[in-house]
């Protein structure tokens, strides 16, 4: 690789977390003196027009405004994203770009409910959105959903021959590239595309990799903070906490930044990192922020410091998913208590002004990505599951909440069909019901030790929502 190349990274996707992390690292290797690598970023969709217009204005780059638990606050110009990308339906600007062969990587964040796969990583083709994007796939037209997007891209990318490329998934999915590989594959094929199949198979890696860093939605008076400590009027800015974590399987098609000079962690297999962040961390984020709308809290860290709340999310990290993931027959290469510790201090940070409505959304992806597991395996080696079946049951009451009209904010969930929630809410028993649905938790639906579970969990968040009251 040359040291005057101009390589680029097309990124779907420009929201906060990819201006606080993906573009963080490339932003501080670039700073370094290797400026071989540049982000261009855009959305499928025409997500956040006010804030890509604003990044457009500003030649891509923005202020990051970094927190530490003890509240102090730094900031920094990022200046990693070349280009910003204008939203167009035909999705011609980033076709262009993903399709020349300067492009050697093409990363992604949609969210863990934007991948549109069931319980056995089959694609979920009763989604709507999903169904109507193949059929524009059959077509030989572009589609908003990632693999529509991607295909459209990788469709003009073999016909100009742009070469081998990487497709880096960067959401909180867990073997996130293998599952974003077969979704991809499996549209392809379903769209009759049987030679852009086989291209796909020759010519790209989806490396696994795991994310980290909190990133609120921007408050509304991070402009005005902004604009006091640094003198820039930043039209786009974010913030973050100071912990900020990157793990990616080392299997690139086509090159890569040298990430390991500003922190990324490079490895064989991100599996351990992945469990423990999914289990201990997002997990017990998704955890505090149902019980802490239970209770009438607005910010994560309220509900972590709740003595109730923060022993609900100890409970269930200590005593379900440590012996889970730290076994004689494979011990964990991190020290799972202190990650448990750090985690929930991470959480406390009041300067993060983290919402429980940020963190609360997609609960019908979390619950069979984060906290089905940890389930199954603990029945499968005959232990309790009465700590981690205070999730499902959290999350029940607060979909109960929901479904009365009475959540003090809107909830947002792209897997959900509110017709099948509303269902689960109106059952005679909705702790039968939600115990017996298939797509949270495959093979388990309906088992016994489950359903009990599930019910003395639910008679104890009862409990905890009348002493909130």
């Amino acid at each position: 690789m040359s040291a005057n190349e101009n390589l680029v990274i097309l990124h779907l996707g420009v929201g906060s977390f990819h201006r606080a992390h993906q573009a963080v690292y490339l932003h501080h290797l670039r700073r370094s003196g290797d400026t071989r690598w540049s982000l261009a970023g855009g959305n499928t969709r025409p997500d956040m027009p006010e804030v890509m217009a604003a990044l457009a204005a500003q030649g891509g780059a923005y202020t990051l405004e970094t927190v530490t638990p003890q509240n102090q606050r730094s900031y920094e110009r990022i200046a990693s994203i070349q280009r910003i990308v204008p939203y167009e339906p035909s999705l011609a600007g980033l076709i262009d770009i993903g399709a020349d062969p300067a492009t050697r990587i093409i990363s992604f964040t949609v969210t863990e409910a934007g991948y549109y796969l069931d319980a056995h990583d089959a694609l979920d083709l009763s989604i709507p959105d999903l169904a109507a994007d193949l059929a524009r796939a059959r077509r030989g037209e572009p589609g908003s959903c990632i693999y529509a997007a991607l295909t459209a891209i990788l469709r003009a990318r073999m016909a100009r021959g742009g070469g081998p490329v990487t497709l880096l998934n960067c959401d909180n999915l867990r073997h996130n590239g293998q599952r974003v590989r077969g979704g991809l594959l499996s549209f392809i094929q379903l769209a009759g595309d049987d030679a852009l199949h086989a291209w796909v198979l020759a010519n790209t890696t989806c490396p696994n990799a795991m994310v980290d860093r909190i990133t609120p939605r921007p408050a509304p008076d991070l402009r005005a903070r902004v604009k006091a400590a640094t003198g820039w009027d930043d039209a786009a800015p974010i913030m973050g906490e100071s912990f900020i974590q990157w793990v990616i399987e080392d299997d690139f098609a086509n090159g890569r930044p040298a990430w390991e000079t500003v922190g990324v962690q490079m490895v064989d297999s991100v599996a351990p990192f992945e469990e423990a962040k999914i289990r201990l961390l997002n997990a017990t984020h998704s955890c505090i922020a149902w019980a802490g709308t239970l209770a009438g809290y607005q910010y994560i860290h309220e509900g972590t410091h709740d003595a109730r709340i923060r022993q609900m999310a100890f409970d269930y990290t200590t005593k379900d998913v440590i012996p889970c993931l730290d076994t004689p027959a494979h011990p964990s290469p991190l020290d799972l208590a202190a990650y448990r510790d750090t985690v929930l201090d991470r959480f406390g940070n009041p300067a993060i002004q983290d919402t429980n409505q940020r963190v609360a959304a997609d609960g019908f992806s979390k619950l069979p990505g984060f906290i089905a597991p940890t389930v199954r395996e603990c029945l499968a080696r005959g232990a309790s599951i009465d700590a981690v079946a205070m999730l499902p049951a959290l999350f029940l009451a607060f979909l109960q909440r929901w479904h009365k009209g009475q959540l003090a904010y809107a909830y947002q969930d792209q897997a959900m069909e509110p017709a099948v929630a509303h269902a689960i809410c109106d059952a005679p028993d909705p702790v039968v019901a939600l115990a017996g649905n298939v797509s949270f938790w495959a093979e388990l639906a309906g088992d016994a030790r489950l359903v009990a579970a599930l019910q003395a969990a639910s008679v104890r968040v009862d409990h905890f929502i009348g002493s909130a009251a």
